[in-house]
């Protein structure tokens, strides 16, 4: 017996406990060797997304011309700043800020979106500064005429900006805001295709609230279900009311500061951006928290036509 032991206590610790995995019917190493490739996985993704979030902030002032060095080096500090956040929100294991991360293809839609009009501004004010009617620039100004009837939105950016600015440049306004706010409505339409064809959380999933809206406290208020209709619907009633109020705003504000005219390229782009952006991605966040909470009242119907398919069992004289 005490040979055994001795034997025993010569072998190495990884091998012993190779040894036992391997009578256990477990291969040595592969859980460690699985769990590795995951996390390694997981930050490749968010490395991915960080990176490409960093050259969304880059591409206006590579492709516009007339860019300062001062300029460039804000945008790079903030490219890197974006970058930094995105990467830190993807790669934690708990979430932050960022909402429906685990929920594709929401996020990828909304990038993708994003993406899409930024790329179309930046193309349309670098056809504007060479001075040729591109693609771009017939389409955007065939847009403004369409919207331009009273109390339209892009009507109304326009008024919103001070006086005394030349025709032309309220008119390449018009055309970018026109040009933005279709592409933004655009995805909004892909968006409500993939939740009618039922791709919205995607297939054979579970939907995660805590983890995809880590803001929302379901234990918080009223009914879990009842709160998240609510919000949905003060999301996507914002989302309309935003295009209209932001031009209203931003005459109001030129009262206390420095009016905003738009009149350089890289404003152009983000400042237009953001005006469609998010009172569209405001209606996203107002369907998918609506899809949510059918989602949840339909598994509750689940359960209680479960437990109501199940006998009671039978009552005892004592009972």
């Amino acid at each position: 017996m005490g040979n055994i032991v001795s034997r025993i206590r010569q072998l190495p610790l990884n091998g012993l406990r190779d040894k036992i995995k391997t009578l256990r019917g477990t291969p040595p190493q592969q859980g460690s060797r699985r769990g590795s490739r995951t996390t390694m996985s997981h930050v490749a993704q968010s490395f991915l997304r960080g990176f490409l979030v960093a050259v969304l902030v880059l591409l206006p002032a590579m492709l516009l011309p007339g860019i300062s060095q001062d300029l460039a080096q804000a945008v790079t500090l903030i490219a890197l700043i974006s970058a930094a956040v995105v990467m830190a929100e993807y790669a934690a294991a708990y979430p932050g800020l960022i909402e429906f991360r685990d929920a594709k293809p929401y996020n990828r839609m909304r990038f993708g979106m994003l993406v899409v009009v930024v790329l179309a501004l930046t193309l349309l004010q670098r056809e504007a500064a060479s001075g040729q009617d591109g693609p771009f620039s017939s389409t955007a100004l065939w847009l403004a005429n369409v919207f331009d009837f009273s109390f339209s939105p892009v009507k109304m950016l326009a008024l919103s900006l001070p006086q005394g600015l030349p025709v032309g440049h309220l008119l390449s306004v018009m055309a970018s805001a026109s040009l933005a706010l279709v592409l933004c409505l655009l995805g909004l339409g892909a968006f409500l295709a993939t939740m009618a064809l039922r791709f919205w959380p995607s297939k054979g999933s579970s939907f995660n609230v805590w983890i995809n809206l880590p803001n929302f406290d379901p234990t918080k208020g009223v009914d879990v279900v009842q709160r998240l209709e609510r919000d949905a619907q003060v999301n996507i009633l914002l989302g309309i009311i935003l295009p209209f109020s932001l031009p209203v705003i931003l005459h109001l504000s030129s009262l206390l500061v420095q009016p905003l005219t738009f009149e350089t390229g890289l404003t152009m782009v983000w400042g237009v951006t953001f005006w469609a952006f998010i009172p569209i991605s405001l209606v996203m966040r107002g369907v998918a928290m609506y899809r949510v909470s059918q989602l949840i009242r339909a598994q509750r119907r689940r359960i209680a036509e479960e437990e109501a398919a199940v006998p009671l069992p039978t009552r005892s004289a004592y009972s």
